[in-house]
This record gives C-alpha cells, sequence and structure tokens, in this order.
C-alpha cells in the first residue's frame, strides 16, 4: 500500500513539475518578446479586437509565468493546478472555435510568436497538459512549499 501512495505522490509531483514549467516557459517567452506579437496571435482567433487583444497580450504573458512558478514550487499548490487547468480550458475553447470556423491561424501563441503545429495537434497537445492538471491538484503537495509549511489543504 505504500508503494502505491509513493507513486501516486510521485506522479502527483511530476504533473505539477511538467504543468508548472510548461507554463513558466510559455509565459517567459511572450514576456520577452512585444507584446504585439502576441497580441497579433490572439487576433487570429477573430474574438476580440485589437485593444482587447493588447490588453490581453500584456496580461496573459504574467498570468502564465506567475501560475507557473507558484505551481512548481508547490506554492497555493491546488489553486494553481486549478488555475493552470482553467486556462487550458480557456484555451481549447479558443483553439476548437478556430478549427471549426476553419480560420487560417498560423501561430496558435502557444508559445510566442513562432510557427506553430496545426490547430488539431495543439488542440490534442493541450488535452495532455489539462490531463496534467488533474493529478497536479488531486496529489501535488508531495514535496511542495505547503507541505513544508504545513498548509497541507492549499
Amino acid at each position: 500500500m505504500k508503494d502505491k501512495t509513493t507513486a501516486i505522490n510521485t506522479a502527483g509531483l511530476l504533473a505539477r513539475l511538467l504543468l508548472g514549467g510548461l507554463f513558466i516557459y510559455a509565459g517567459a517567452v511572450k514576456v520577452l518578446a512585444p507584446a504585439e506579437e502576441f497580441a497579433y496571435a490572439i487576433e487570429t482567433y477573430k474574438v476580440t479586437g485589437p485593444a482587447l487583444a493588447l490588453r490581453a497580450a500584456y496580461i496573459i504573458p504574467w498570468l502564465e509565468l506567475y501560475a507557473g512558478l507558484l505551481l512548481a514550487a508547490g506554492v497555493f499548490t491546488r489553486f494553481s493546478a486549478f488555475l493552470c487547468g482553467a486556462m487550458l480550458v480557456f484555451f481549447e475553447l479558443l483553439l476548437a472555435q478556430a478549427w471549426l470556423r476553419g480560420l487560417p491561424v498560423t501561430s496558435c501563441g502557444c508559445f510566442g510568436s513562432g510557427g506553430s503545429n496545426s490547430l488539431p495537434f495543439e488542440f490534442l497537445l493541450n488535452l495532455f497538459f489539462l490531463a496534467l492538471a488533474y493529478p497536479a491538484f488531486r496529489h501535488g503537495l508531495f514535496f511542495s512549499a505547503d507541505k513544508g509549511m504545513g498548509r497541507e489543504r492549499s
């Protein structure tokens, strides 16, 4: 029984680190680039105008970066995992509507303005990342700052 608990806790830790690292990387790449590049990627989804896209381009990368840092460190672990999962659901909805509408999205904006994969591939990849949110949320307290501080129900 102890081996099963250790395996589950280790899986939660790995999911937390992978998902946190993904958000750190995605946020950092966009923070270091001009916001206008990401704003253009947001505009290609045809759900907002240029002004709102630019505002989102200033906010989203920092939100991704901080959520990833908190999750990887295990600070407010459950909230951080939930926030990352919620952002992934939102990103999935954006990808799905663009895919269904046949929009010519050449860069999903996920990791900066560089080229990206097809929308169906990005959608499936995000499903994998979304699947990491559950074990990070449920079992991600192993070797976390929350557990070290005695906040095991964050």
